[in-house]
């Protein structure tokens, strides 16, 4: 009797599990051809419903909402840090070519680009959290201590390659004939290289930060996982883990959606750094 029994049970859960399969197919319409589940996904995801969470049960478009203001609030600190930064950088090393100054910022905006984000997230957290205690390592409490280094550690890369263009579209606008002119009339070089040098030179800067922007959604999963900041990006680490495909599917769509929401803004700002762009857009 006991053979029959270790027998029978193991066939029995068998059965019941491909049972529980198929009506999870069913359910979630697996069973339909794959330009059936498109198109209904799509009709849907048109309508703000990406579906529901496998674990939590949750809307995504819920889960998403939730986390989507921790990761602006980081998105916007590390565009800012970048800009704040590379920018300045990048004009005092065009108006001071193959000086000390140049040469050291250009060396530490490589090793900037070429630092994988991990590591940059790890050695701050050892020197000003562990040694140091002057910043919290990980979390997000309110207070602005708990954004200084997700944000730099987001924003180094950035901040690295953004003072690298900023430096050689600065260098080829300063040796245009009407910043010649201009010096040639006696005008102050504060003047010379503010008003008509950097007005001209930021065309292809605003371009690199709008692109930096994508590159800020997918280094924010890293960074949110070092940090345990909780955005989109650690919710995509999490819902990875427990195999939630529609959470992730919907947070890589908000990810696009930004991405082509910021560079669309980008393009508007064009027309208001060169009045000759309004032409084209009227």
């Amino acid at each position: 009797m006991r053979d029959i029994t270790n027998i029978i049970a193991p066939g029995t859960f068998l059965v019941m599990k491909v049972i529980v399969q198929s009506s999870l197919r069913d359910s979630m319409g697996l069973n339909d051809p794959f330009y059936v589940q498109y198109f209904r996904w799509l009709r849907n995801a048109v309508r703000g419903d990406l579906g529901k969470s496998l674990r939590s049960k949750k809307l995504v478009t819920t889960e998403i909402l939730d986390r989507l203001p921790a990761t602006t609030e980081l998105a916007i600190a590390a565009v800012t840090f970048a800009v704040i930064v590379g920018v300045p950088v990048g004009i005092l090393s065009a108006t001071k070519p193959n000086s000390w100054f140049d040469n050291i910022a250009m060396v530490l905006a490589l090793t900037g680009v070429g630092m994988p984000v991990f590591w940059q997230g790890i050695m701050p957290i050892l020197v000003f959290s562990v040694h140091l205690g002057w910043l919290p390592s990980s979390g997000r409490m309110g207070g602005f201590e708990y954004l200084i280094l997700p944000a730099i550690t987001l924003g180094t890369a950035s901040t690295a390659s953004i003072a690298r263009l900023t430096r050689s579209a600065m260098l080829e606008v300063l040796q245009q004939d009407y910043i010649r002119t201009a010096r040639s009339k006696g005008l102050p070089r504060r003047t010379v290289t503010f008003r008509h040098a950097l007005r001209n030179a930021l065309i292809p800067v605003v371009t690199m930060i709008g692109l930096q922007f994508g590159g800020l959604m997918s280094g924010a999963v890293l960074t949110e996982t070092i940090f345990a900041w909780p955005g989109i990006g650690r919710m995509i680490v999490d819902a990875i883990n427990n195999k939630d495909f529609p959470l992730v599917q919907g947070a890589i769509m908000t990810f696009a959606l930004m991405y082509a929401l910021v560079n669309l803004i980008i393009d508007v700002t064009y027309a208001l750094l060169d009045p000759r762009l309004r032409l084209v857009y009227e």
